[in-house]
């Protein structure tokens, strides 16, 4: 759980997707796919967060 990471194909896609929404360009289509993949980003990094403190570590 320590080592979980967002897939690189989706966090590419996430890292456009929030790029484009900071520039104020996103289409009514791309807010639908931005929303559950910043949601799964937050929940990993709380998932792999937790795990780092059960096992005393620091992230990487």
């Amino acid at each position: 759980m320590a080592s979980l990471r967002f897939p690189p194909k989706a966090d590419s896609r996430l890292q456009r997707l929030v790029d484009r929404n900071t520039e104020g360009g996103l289409t009514p289509d791309e807010r639908e796919q931005l929303e559950p993949l910043v949601e799964l980003s937050e929940s990993l990094s709380l998932v792999r967060a937790e795990a780092l403190k059960l096992l005393n570590r620091r992230p990487a």
